[in-house]
C-alpha cells in the first residue's frame, strides 16, 4: 500500500501519481513524503528520465495535510515539529532544485505539476516547488492556501514562496484570509501558470517538460538578480506595504490569533533574509504556533470535530433517511432561506404559506439570492432554472402528499404552530416527520399538537439560513431515534453541520448567546462606558459586540423573548435592569438595524454610524469604569457558564458539539477553539477562581457549576473527561 507510483513512459517522461489508498481525498503524510522524495530521487538519478510529471489518480489533486500527523508531530514537542517540518522543506528545495548544478543552475530536470481537480494546502505549497503548475479546466476545483482558517498557517514553503512569488500585498489574501480560487481565477492571480482542458492535462504537461530548457527551471528566488515583487521590507514601497499589513493583521484579528501574527513575521524575516533561510523562519514560526493551545483547539474544533460532526457522528443506527422531497410551512425569511437551500441541494420543495402572493414572494427570494450568484459568474441561467423548477409556492396543505419531512416557520406563537402542526400531519400522511424550526419554544410543548410526537423533532437554523452553516436539532422527549436521524442527514444533504441537543427553554446556542447580550446590556445600565464594552468583546475575539449584536437581531425581538419567558415563569423572573433597558429602547421607537435606530445610530442607508448618544444621557458613565479584563470576564463567562450547565444538565451531550456550535452558530472566540476548550486552556481551576471573583461582585449568576467545581478539585480538563465520548455515556 503506497501513496505514490511512478512510472516512465516511452518518452522519458516519469509520472508520479498521487493516489493515496483508502481515501477519497488525498492528503499528506510523513510517510508520503518519504515516498515521493525517493521516487524523485530515483527519476532525477536515472539518465533515461529527461522530467517528471506528479499529479493524482482521483478527481482531485489533493485537501492538505493529515492533520493527525500534525498531532503526533505536536506531541513530540518543538523540536520534533521543526525537524519534521524543515524536512517537508528538504524534500520540496529537492524537487525545486532539480538536480541543477549550484554554480551553473545548468543541468537539472523539469518537473510540472498536473492538477485535475482541488489543490488546497500541502496540495499547492507542493506544486509552488515544482517549474510549472498545470490545471484542468474544473470550474468546482478550488485552489488555495486555507491553513489560516484552522489556526494555522501554510509551513510547508507555501508562505515564503507565495510571498517571493507574487509580492506580499497580492500574497495576502491568499495566506491571511485562506481565499480560495477557481484554476481560471489561479491563474488570473498567479498562483498556477496554465489551466488546460481536462482531457488535455497530462499531454500538456508531458509536452511542456519535455521542451523545457534550462532557464525555465530556475526560480526567480534563485535568480542573483531576484528582487520581491511590491519591495522588501526597507524598499520605500515595500516599507509601506508592511507597515500597512501589520495594521490590517491586527484590524481584522484584533491580535488574539497567534498564527496571523506569526505568519506575518516569517513573511516580514523571511524577505530579509536569503531563501533557505527564510525556510527556516518560516519552520520556527509554524513550531511556535503549532505549540500555543490555540492553534490546537482551533484544529480540533474547526477541523477535526466539525469534520466528524458532519459526517453524523452522533447519528441514530437506523436505515437511509435521506429527503426526497420537502414540505416548508411559512414563506418568510427563515421559512424561505430553507426552501432555497434544499432546492440548492436537490430536493424537490413545496413552500406554503396563507396567500399565494406570500408564497411566491418566499420563491422569489430563491430567484434573487440566485440572480446575485448570477451576476458573479458562480450561478449559470440553467442552474437557476433547474433550482427555482424545485420549488413549488402554493397555499393548498394537500400539495404536501408525499412530502417525507416537513420544516415548520411560521410565528413564535404556540397556537399558530399546533393549528399548522395539525393540517399539516393530516394532508402529508404517516410516514414523514415533522420539524419546527423555533428559536425558544420548548419543541416536548409544542409536540403535544401532534399525532405522533415520536417523528416530531425540532430544527433550529440560524438567519439568514444561506450563510450560516450551523443547525441546532433539538430532541424532545417523545422524538423518536428516525426523526433524529432524518433531521441530520437532512441538514447534511444541505451542506451544513448539524448538532443534536435535548429540549429545554433557549436549547444551547440561545441560552449562551442571550446572556452575553444581556451582559452588555446590563453593564450600559450600571453606567460602563458602551464603547468598553463593544470594544472589549472584539478585543477578545467576539466579531460582534453585545449592542451590535441585539442591534442586528432586533431590539424588540429581545423584548418578545423577555416577555414570553416572564409569562413562562412566572414569580420566579426576576426583575432585571437588562429588560428595563431594552423596554425603555422600544418605547422610544429604537428597535435596531431594522429601524434605522437601536444601540448605535444609522445613516439613511442604514449605515451603522456609531453608538447612539442618547445612551450616555440615560445611563451616564461618569464614575471610575472597569478595567478591560474585568469586562471581557463577565462577557465570556455569560457564555461558557451556560455551557457548562447546558452539559451538566444534559442538555448538551457531546462537547465535541458544544465548541463547534458556539463557533459557528455565534461567533464564540474562534480562537479559543470553543467554551470547552477555552476553559481548559485556562484550566478548571483558574476558572473557578475568576467565578469567586465575578460572584462576589456582580451575584449569583456567576457561579461556577458544580461540574466546573469538581473537575477543579480533580485537576481535570472537558477533552480529558468528555473529549472521546458523550458526556451523558
Amino acid at each position: 500500500m503506497t501513496d505514490f507510483t511512478m512510472k516512465t513512459d516511452a518518452d522519458g517522461v516519469a509520472i508520479i501519481t498521487w493516489d493515496v489508498p483508502s481515501k477519497s481525498m488525498n492528503v499528506m503524510s510523513m510517510a508520503g513524503f518519504a515516498e515521493l522524495d525517493a521516487l524523485v530521487g530515483d527519476a532525477l538519478a536515472d539518465p533515461e528520465v529527461k522530467g517528471i510529471v506528479i499529479t493524482s489518480a482521483k478527481k482531485d489533486f489533493a485537501g492538505g495535510m493529515d492533520l493527525n500527523v500534525i498531532a503526533e508531530m505536536r506531541a513530540g514537542g518543538a523540536q520534533a515539529i521543526f525537524d519534521g517540518v524543515m524536512q517537508m522543506h528538504r524534500v520540496l528545495r529537492r524537487i525545486e532544485l532539480a538536480g541543477m548544478d549550484p554554480k551553473t543552475r545548468k543541468g537539472g530536470k523539469p518537473i510540472a505539476a498536473a492538477l485535475p481537480g482541488t489543490a488546497l494546502g500541502i496540495g499547492l505549497e507542493l506544486p509552488l516547488s515544482t517549474h510549472r503548475i498545470f490545471a484542468a479546466e474544473n470550474p468546482k476545483a478550488k485552489i488555495g492556501l486555507p491553513e489560516i482558517m484552522v489556526g494555522i498557517f501554510p509551513g510547508g514553503g507555501g508562505t515564503t514562496r507565495l510571498v517571493r512569488k507574487l509580492g506580499a500585498m497580492v500574497a495576502a489574501p491568499f495566506l491571511l484570509e485562506g481565499k480560495l480560487s477557481d484554476p481560471k481565477a489561479a491563474k488570473a492571480a498567479g498562483l498556477i501558470d496554465e489551466v488546460v482542458p481536462a482531457a488535455e492535462l497530462l499531454d500538456r504537461a508531458r509536452a511542456w517538460v519535455l521542451g523545457a530548457k534550462d532557464a525555465d527551471l530556475v526560480k526567480p528566488w534563485d535568480d542573483k538578480g531576484y528582487k520581491m515583487p511590491g519591495g522588501a521590507p526597507y524598499h520605500p514601497a515595500g516599507f509601506m506595504t508592511f507597515t500597512g499589513a501589520n495594521a490590517m493583521v491586527f484590524g481584522k484579528t484584533q491580535g488574539v490569533y497567534p498564527a496571523a501574527k506569526a505568519l506575518l513575521a516569517a513573511v516580514y524575516e523571511g524577505a530579509l533574509v536569503p531563501f533557505d533561510q527564510a525556510l527556516k523562519i518560516e519552520a520556527r514560526q509554524f513550531t511556535a504556533v503549532l505549540m500555543n493551545p490555540s492553534s490546537a483547539a482551533m484544529i480540533r474544533s474547526l477541523f477535526i470535530n466539525k469534520e466528524a460532526l458532519d459526517k453524523g457522528a452522533n447519528r441514530p443506527a437506523v436505515a437511509d433517511q435521506t429527503v426526497k422531497r420537502l414540505g416548508v410551512i411559512g414563506a418568510g425569511m427563515m421559512g424561505a432561506g430553507i426552501a432555497y437551500v434544499a432546492a440548492q441541494a436537490g430536493i424537490e420543495v413545496v413552500l406554503i404559506d396563507s396567500t399565494q402572493e406570500s408564497a411566491d414572494r418566499g420563491r422569489k427570494h430563491s430567484e434573487d439570492l440566485l440572480d446575485k450568484g448570477m451576476k458573479r459568474g458562480k450561478v449559470t441561467a440553467e442552474k437557476k432554472a433547474e433550482v427555482l423548477g424545485r420549488i413549488t409556492a402554493t397555499t393548498d396543505y394537500a400539495a404536501l402528499k408525499g412530502v417525507d419531512l416537513i420544516v415548520e416557520a411560521v410565528f413564535e406563537d404556540p397556537k399558530i404552530k399546533a393549528e399548522v402542526t395539525k393540517r399539516a400531519e393530516e394532508a402529508a400522511g404517516d410516514d414523514m416527520i415533522f420539524a419546527t424550526n423555533t428559536s425558544t419554544l420548548p419543541i416536548s410543548s409544542l409536540a403535544h399538537a401532534s399525532a405522533r410526537p415520536d417523528r416530531f423533532i425540532g430544527i433550529h437554523f440560524f438567519s439568514p439560513v444561506d450563510k450560516m452553516m450551523l443547525v441546532e436539532i433539538i430532541r424532545g422527549k417523545k422524538t423518536g431515534e428516525v426523526a433524529v436521524a432524518k433531521a441530520l442527514d437532512f441538514v447534511r444533504q444541505i451542506r451544513k453541520t448539524p448538532i443534536v441537543v435535548n429540549d429545554a427553554r433557549f436549547f444551547y446556542a440561545n441560552r449562551c448567546i442571550i446572556p452575553y447580550i444581556n451582559e452588555g446590556i446590563r453593564m450600559v445600565a450600571e453606567g460602563v462606558e458602551p464603547a468598553l464594552v463593544e470594544n472589549a468583546a472584539k478585543l477578545v475575539g467576539m466579531p460582534l459586540g453585545p449592542l451590535q449584536l441585539v442591534d442586528e437581531t432586533s431590539i424588540d425581538l429581545g423584548v418578545k423573548i423577555a416577555k414570553a419567558t416572564r409569562a413562562a415563569m412566572g414569580g420566579d423572573y426576576p426583575d432585571d435592569a437588562v429588560d428595563r433597558v431594552l423596554f425603555w429602547m422600544a418605547d422610544q421607537g429604537r428597535l435596531g438595524r431594522k429601524s434605522n435606530a437601536g444601540f448605535y445610530s444609522y445613516s439613511d442607508k442604514g449605515e451603522r454610524l456609531g453608538l447612539w448618544e442618547g445612551l450616555e444621557q440615560k445611563y451616564p458613565h461618569d464614575k471610575m469604569q472597569p478595567s478591560l479584563a474585568d469586562v471581557q470576564h463577565r462577557l465570556l463567562f455569560a457564555q461558557v457558564l451556560e455551557a457548562v450547565r447546558a452539559l451538566e444538565e444534559g442538555v448538551l451531550t457531546d462537547i465535541r458539539e458544544g465548541d463547534v456550535g458556539a463557533i459557528l452558530g455565534w461567533g464564540f472566540a474562534p480562537w479559543s477553539g470553543g467554551p470547552f476548550s477555552w476553559l481548559d486552556i485556562i484550566g478548571a481551576a483558574r476558572a473557578v477562581e475568576i467565578c469567586r471573583g465575578l460572584t462576589a461582585q456582580f451575584g449569583h449568576r456567576f457561579e461556577a457549576p458544580e461540574l466546573l467545581r469538581e473537575m477543579a478539585e480533580k485537576g481535570e480538563t472537558f477533552y480529558a473527561r468528555f473529549g472521546s465520548q458523550k458526556a451523558a455515556a
